[in-house]
């Protein structure tokens, strides 16, 4: 396992620089380049643009400016920012930690349902409870986030008055779980009920295998056949669609950190694309993509532990 995480770790680098020249390319091809901020305003002439690509670095080969920004990008210089004039390193790490709260209580909430109603759907198939979870998980993968969204401030913030319509919390921790409670809400349905899908079908399947039977013809209890037995082998592919999933799950922070005004990487993203702010558009896709690929190889490590027969050489 350590000489193929030691592969997969060096092999991540091409890929790391791959997609880093995407990336950077996609953006230097948008109408105005990096310069388009300053190409609107109607206060800056021909000779101050000039002047500004000139101290930017704007005038050499692309080549140059790729590796110029590539190599600062690495060691933590990620620039100024267009917008606010400070530091993007510190615009960045401000937000990371709203965001990880966002994300990470979502991700726990989705796994909960998820792994519950899947199991539970799978084991009383066709009851009742199978067919209420199965329309709820298709209400959650059809429904827009954004709408879904409104419709919880629209009734449990304004009607009911229950919850915050937005924002952040700045009265301690309390405050901060009420305001935390619709947008983890709204991203965990993103997720969710793709989740609890793939979840009932893997335990179906296994449920249905020979080694199954046999833990029953022993007696074993029935929970402890699902549980220690059933569940552990079914998960394989419910981590494959968690790892591709991520990517979904980032994109669907960035419409619910917007929706709810919450103070995280998606709202900062949102403003940077509305300020043509370039160098914190850079570092947000970049450390965005760095996360895809991270979690890539951590469901490459789960496959291993959930299943010994899977060996990495």
């Amino acid at each position: 396992m350590t000489a193929f995480l030691v592969r997969r770790l060096v092999g991540t680098l091409p890929l790391v620089i791959g997609v880093s020249i995407i990336i950077f390319g996609i953006l230097q091809a948008i109408p105005g380049g990096p310069l388009a901020v300053y190409l609107d305003n109607p206060y800056i002439t021909a000779r101050d643009i000039a002047l500004i690509k000139h101290q930017l670095g704007l005038d050499r080969p692309l080549y140059v400016q790729y590796t110029r920004w590539f190599g600062a990008y690495v060691v933590g210089h990620w620039g100024i920012s267009y917008s606010s004039g400070e530091p993007v390193a510190r615009l960045v790490f401000d937000r990371v930690p709203a965001t990880l709260l966002l994300m990470g209580t979502s991700f726990l909430l989705a796994m909960l349902f998820a792994l519950t109603t899947g199991v539970y759907s799978a084991v009383r198939q066709y009851s009742l409870f199978d067919y209420a979870v199965t329309v709820c998980s298709f209400l959650g993968i059809s429904m827009p986030v954004f709408w879904f969204g409104l419709m919880l401030q629209l009734l449990l913030a304004v009607h009911l008055g229950w919850l915050p319509v937005a924002g952040f919390g700045t009265s301690g921790w309390p405050d901060v779980a009420r305001h935390l409670v619709l947008p983890s809400v709204v991203l965990a349905m993103f997720t969710a009920g793709r989740w609890s899908r793939f979840t009932r079908a893997g335990v179906l399947e296994v449920l249905h295998q020979d080694y199954i039977r046999t833990a029953r013809a022993k007696g074993l209890a029935e929970r402890r056949v699902v549980f220690r037995h059933a569940l552990r082998n079914s998960l394989i592919p419910v981590v494959t669609v968690v790892a591709l999933d991520l990517a979904g799950l980032v994109s669907g922070a960035v419409v619910t950190e917007t929706v709810f005004a919450w103070p995280g990487m998606g709202s900062l993203l949102i403003q940077s694309i509305s300020n043509v702010d370039y160098p914190t558009l850079l570092a947000i896709l970049m450390l965005s993509s760095f996360a895809i690929i991270t979690s890539n190889l951590l469901a490459d490590v789960l496959y291993s532990l959930l299943d010994p027969r899977i060996v990495y050489r």
